[in-house]
């Protein structure tokens, strides 16, 4: 793969990327609530299922999604569903009582694991995402898998610096809000869950 092809890649890359989409809401809802170094746990569950799509979309699975509309349609509505619990779930501990010591109550890892992985492996277009874009900066006249490996590696790695980017603005928010302010905190939050379910909800099936 030569340089300037790779340029191109990052550039669009950075174009799709400069609109925040679920996985990105998440990533700043539960920094908001659990701090940044909890949250990586979030990426790493969102990354994980990025390379799934991408292993998915390598292996030609992204035929059997567009082909079966059932299917499609019944793993988006699962991710929707899964936003929609979650924001509901945030709701119910905004009117929760804060603690005597002034803590939050916070997820465990596994569980913060499991939003980012659900919520980015229950967005089916994503394979087709990945089928459709890698093959505009692959040639065919060299070696397939090391392209795909650097390109796959390349958007793993710019994704990754994007949800820390978002996930550090939210915990620098949540920093200067005072505990007073925790209920409307996790309105805020929720709120950002049930608009990220939404997002996914109104996608287009093709």
């Amino acid at each position: 793969m030569t340089l300037e092809i790779w340029l191109g890649y990052v550039a669009t890359v950075l174009v799709l990327m400069s609109t925040p989409g679920p996985s990105q809401i998440l990533m700043l809802s539960n920094s908001m609530s659990n701090g940044f170094g909890r949250s990586i746990a979030t990426a790493a569950g969102d990354l994980t299922a990025n390379i799934l799509q991408m292993l998915a979309a390598g292996l030609g699975l992204a035929v059997l999604i567009t082909s079966s509309e059932t299917v499609f349609l019944t793993v988006k509505w699962v991710g929707v569903a899964y936003l929609v619990y979650m924001g509901v779930t945030k709701l119910r501990m905004a009117k929760a009582k804060v603690g005597i010591a002034g803590t939050r109550p916070r997820k465990s890892l596994g569980k913060l694991w499991l939003d980012g992985f659900i919520t980015s492996a229950t967005n089916p277009k994503a394979v087709i995402f990945f089928a459709s874009l890698f093959p505009l900066f692959i040639d065919s006249g060299q070696p397939v898998a090391p392209q795909l490996f650097i390109l796959g590696a390349t958007y793993i790695a710019m994704d990754g610096l994007f949800l820390t980017f978002y996930g550090k603005s939210a915990e620098w928010v949540a920093r200067k809000v005072s505990q007073s302010g925790y209920r409307l905190v996790e309105r805020i939050s929720a709120s950002a869950m049930i608009g990220a379910a939404v997002l996914l909800g109104l996608k287009d099936v093709r």
